[in-house]
């Protein structure tokens, strides 16, 4: 392990990717100080860029994006109690009183700190639990890799509570849309419609590019909206206070790390669920809890702290099974798959130098943005003052160009424009977009794992309880049904009574 660590510490140290690095940094930050846009927007637009990079160059400007997004989203979530990306709502509640306080050079100086210390956290939970990974993804058979796609599925479809029923149809869409193409298994095509181009499925990255991108800049024509934003009391005094009050509040930083790593892990929890339960547990600890809320900066470290530290968990099942562990992460499997790695088992074995690369670069890249972003503040802020009008047609224009050039077929920006107009009516009516990206995504391997299964065991669907692991993923299916169901059966029985 240690000379693995060594030799991508050396690759993410040359000139070249360390520049590309920085190149993510920076992107990160803009896009996440737009309110809206995120680190999901931003990978899609960044993915067909990277076609032709060298693996580690793209994870290096890929690492910097994640790594970088929660600072720019911040900013705005302290200045203008506008959070540029949904985890930094958290923020809001006690940064935007501080800045109302003349305080937010301090809460800026305080979330400066507290993401690299939580993604320093997450880096080195990560670097412990990959080498038992090994291990543990070599116990898994066909009838394991069925059974965890379906806990995906689950999980995400019910991971959000208002939406639960909602949640379920898209991953039933997703993974109709999964089974258009030709089938490994019986050697035929299905739902192609006589079309050559669907022989190979709906296309991962083109789909990505337009539930995301062009969905978010849709959104952001129509407003026509600008963020209005007074940067004038904007001040750069205070920012050690922030600095220091965070190596203060140290058990603050580990509760919101260790929280952040927990949920960033668990598929469809998201960044903004670790956010607001780390914002909670912190609140519930103090003596003083109704002081939050009107300016405590505690309420500012705790979620900055567990918004980076939530990338490096959500790292493990991504890279470990092929299960994004957030929308983030689901965009981030097309630049593995644009690179030629199909993330699961052999993802850890055939590939442990890029790997390494990506989890040294998500460090990195938090600590950069820390520093850039005191320094560019007050620039990086007024572009809340863009108008949609502006933005939209330059992303856009930039996303179908890039569709186009992954692989020069013209289907590919009809689908990226359709999936744009599919989420943007996804968004407006509330359905949640992740659900059906994960189930398009693990479509492929449910299926292949059903039918696998079913021809080791004969037809017998003893195969799915033939293992300890197979039991442990039927009996968490079964829980997160039950977790759904039970609430739900006893709220209408009580309106009954």
């Amino acid at each position: 392990m240690l000379e693995v660590l060594l030799g991508a510490t050396a690759d993410i140290f040359t000139l070249r990717t360390m520049l590309f690095l920085q190149l993510g940094v920076f992107a990160g930050l803009i896009v996440g100080v737009i309110p809206g846009l995120g680190g999901t927007t931003a990978l899609a637009i960044l993915m067909p860029l990277t076609f032709g990079m060298e693996p580690i160059d793209a994870f290096a400007m890929a690492g910097g994006i994640m790594g970088s997004v929660g600072a720019g989203g911040a900013i705005t979530a302290i200045l203008i109690n506008a959070p540029g990306t949904a985890p930094n709502a958290a923020t809001c509640l006690d940064g935007y009183p501080m800045a109302r306080q003349g305080r937010a050079a301090e809460a800026l100086g305080a979330t400066s700190t507290a993401s690299p210390l939580g993604g320093l956290f997450g880096m080195v939970t990560l670097l412990m639990v990959l080498p038992f990974a090994k291990e543990l993804v070599l116990m898994f058979r066909p009838p394991e890799f069925f059974l965890l796609a379906v806990f995906g599925l689950i999980t995400i479809g019910l991971s959000d509570s208002s939406n639960m029923v909602r949640g379920l149809i898209t991953s039933f869409a997703g993974l109709m849309l999964a089974f258009v193409g030709y089938d490994s298994v019986s050697g035929g095509d299905r739902f192609t419609f006589g079309s050559d181009y669907l022989w190979d499925g709906i296309p991962l990255v083109p789909s990505l590019i337009g539930l995301f991108a062009l969905t978010e800049m849709i959104r952001l024509s129509i407003s026509g909206n600008s963020v209005a934003a007074d940067t004038d009391s904007v001040h750069l005094d205070g920012i050690m206070r922030g600095v220091w009050a965070t190596f203060r509040h140290w058990r603050v930083v580990l509760r919101g790390s260790i929280i952040g790593t927990i949920i960033g892990a668990v598929p469809g929890a998201g960044g903004t669920i670790a956010t607001f339960i780390s914002y909670s547990s912190t609140k519930n600890a103090d003596p003083h809890p109704e002081t939050f809320g009107t300016g405590r900066i505690e309420g500012v470290i705790a979620p900055e702290a567990a918004n980076n530290a939530k990338d490096s968990g959500a790292l493990l099942p991504t890279l470990a099974f092929g299960i994004p562990g957030s929308s983030e992460m689901a965009v981030f499997l097309g630049i593995l798959v644009l690179h030629g790695m199909q993330p699961g088992p052999t993802m850890l074995l055939e590939h442990e130098r890029e790997i390494y690369g990506l989890i040294i670069a998500l460090t990195l890249s938090a600590i950069f943005s820390a520093v850039l972003a005191l320094v560019l503040i007050r620039w990086l802020a007024l572009i809340t003052l863009v108008k949609g009008q502006i933005l939209a047609p330059i992303v856009i224009m930039t996303s179908l160009v890039g569709a186009y050039a992954i692989d020069s077929r013209p289907g590919d920006v009809m689908v990226t424009a359709l999936m744009g107009v599919v989420g943007y009516l996804m968004v407006r009516f509330h359905y949640p977009r992740l659900p059906l990206v994960i189930a398009l995504v693990l479509g492929e391997t449910a299926e292949r794992g059903y039918m696998q299964s079913m021809m080791i065991g004969h037809g017998n669907w003893k195969i799915f309880v033939s293992s300890p692991v197979s039991i442990i993923m039927v009996m968490l299916i079964v829980f997160s049904l039950l977790w759904w169901l039970v609430p739900m059966v006893q709220k209408k029985m009580s309106k009954g009574i």
